[in-house]
């Protein structure tokens, strides 16, 4: 694609920072709401990042209820937050989420490094609107099964946080070694040398690898923290990793094999030289010939 052509698809598109403006958000809204799914972006022909093109601006905008509408729809909550969006006491909502029986879309690490969770309002507020879910809300006890998952210490918010992200990171895939690259996130470098014991491609598929959400200087205790969230330690989420993994690779070996070093070019012997043509004899034979002629 020529420059020109590029320069005249950038004048219908917006950078992130532009689009927030246009549709009234604040930067993070604008993250999250890309992050859902809720804005689509597209990538910048000129290598500079993500663009959100003028339709996409125009689509959201003619949404009922813009902009109120869609800043509700980003709107996060703590876990005292969410207890009042749902009426429970605070103790009650740690249980329910400790159980995975709604998400968390984000997180961050207090002064303290303690992980904050926090949640969509618009999905806790959905919850308490089913019926079946009126005596997770209301009833004195918890119901046995899920008293005994407590007990035995249950606790599914980083997990169902990784299966938040991962969606995000497979949307923006463009091509099947990004694919793989987002699955891999998830899983300890170790498992992946397993995984994959070819070293080219497993430096490849590094490339396409997204780290963990920036948070404190890399090897601090916080960046450690991070890594463990985003790391993968249930053994059927890192076998459905895995199954998933080898049929990225499948399609993006087919797609674009993983490049390798040249292979090394050995000159080759120069043909051996043919002998040179014997001198007559000057010896008696040759003087007997002489003769002779």
């Amino acid at each position: 694609m020529s420059s020109s052509t590029i320069t005249q698809l950038r004048r219908h598109d917006y950078t992130p920072s532009r689009a927030a403006r246009e549709l009234g958000l604040k930067r993070g809204e604008f993250d999250l709401a890309v992050h859902l799914g809720q804005i689509r972006t597209v990538p910048d022909e000129g290598g500079g990042g993500r663009r959100v093109t003028r339709a996409e601006i125009d689509r959201v905008r003619s949404v009922g209820g813009f902009p109120d509408s869609l800043r509700q729809r980003v709107r996060l909550v703590s876990t005292t937050e969410g207890a009042e969006v749902m009426d429970i006491p605070v103790g009650r909502f740690t249980r329910l989420a400790r159980l995975g029986l709604f998400s968390p879309v984000r997180f961050y690490l207090n002064r303290y490094r303690a992980v904050v969770w926090l949640y969509l309002a618009d999905e806790l507020e959905e919850f308490t609107t089913v019926e079946e879910n009126t005596p997770l809300l209301t009833a004195r006890r918890m119901p046995v099964g899920l008293r005994d998952m407590l007990d035995e210490g249950v606790d599914l918010r980083a997990r169902n946080w990784r299966g938040r992200h991962r969606g995000f990171l497979l949307r923006l895939a463009e091509d099947p070694w990004e694919s793989a690259g987002a699955l891999a996130a998830f899983l300890d470098p170790v498992q992946i040398a397993e995984f994959v014991p070819d070293p080219y491609e497993r430096s490849h598929l590094g490339r396409f690898r997204p780290g963990p959400p920036a948070h404190g200087a890399p090897g601090s205790p916080a960046a450690h923290l991070i890594e463990k969230i985003m790391t993968a330690d249930d053994p059927a989420e890192i076998a459905w990793l895995r199954t998933e993994l080898a049929r990225a690779l499948e399609d993006a070996r087919r797609f674009r094999p993983a490049p390798r070093p040249a292979a090394r070019q050995t000159p080759s012997a120069p043909p051996p030289e043919e002998p040179a043509p014997r001198e007559p004899s000057r010896g008696l034979l040759g003087r007997l010939r002489r003769r002779s002629a």
